[in-house]
């Protein structure tokens, strides 16, 4: 049961001390849970599952291997710009990362504004087509354009303020990694 509480919590990228706070249990006492060195009263397991969005069953059942999202069944999100269907292949409570699929018509992307993520890293892997992302320059210097082909991967700075836009006369389909999962949606320009 304590692995499955602490992989729940590491999931949504949380801390033992906000987990404590938001069920009103002790971070020692979590602590303890977590690695199978206390028991809990029914009353502190039903407020911990609530707070990690839990079933309080499923703390019982064997741990599954991860969570599978179908092909076919990739829930779409809606991130703005013009010209592009981009769906999330990451289960929607995963915070540690977030792996999204883009879909561009020609000359669809993020729009003529740059936007800034709040993560670590992203990585753009262009499964097909040909996609421009275009990069703010520091104050004082110059923008940066690279051009991806299919097969192409480039990773950088999300918050670096980026745009994208599929280039050439065909769809592209970009496969989006950004770690860590964002709390909040891009503001993308329209």
């Amino acid at each position: 049961m304590g692995a499955r509480l602490r992989a729940a919590r590491l999931a949504q990228r949380r801390t033992v001390a906000e987990v404590a706070e938001a069920s009103g249990l002790t971070k020692g006492f979590l602590s303890r849970l977590e690695r199978d060195r206390a028991t809990a009263s029914v009353a502190a397991l039903v407020r911990l599952c609530a707070t990690l969005d839990l079933a309080v069953g499923s703390l019982f059942e064997p741990a599954p291997a991860g969570e599978v999202v179908r092909a076919g069944h990739y829930p779409p999100i809606t991130f703005g710009g013009h010209g592009l269907r981009e769906s999330l292949l990451t289960p929607a409570g995963e915070r540690r990362v977030a792996v999204i699929v883009s879909d561009l018509d020609p000359g669809g992307g993020s729009g003529a504004e740059p936007y800034a993520l709040d993560a670590d890293v992203e990585f753009a892997l262009v499964l097909a087509g040909e996609v421009e992302l275009g990069f703010a320059g520091p104050a004082g210097s110059p923008a940066e354009t690279v051009v991806l082909r299919a097969g192409d991967a480039l990773t950088f700075d999300p918050a670096r303020a980026h745009s994208f836009r599929a280039t050439g006369e065909t769809p592209a389909r970009v496969l989006w990694v950004v770690s860590p999962a964002l709390s909040e949606p891009p503001r993308r320009g329209a």
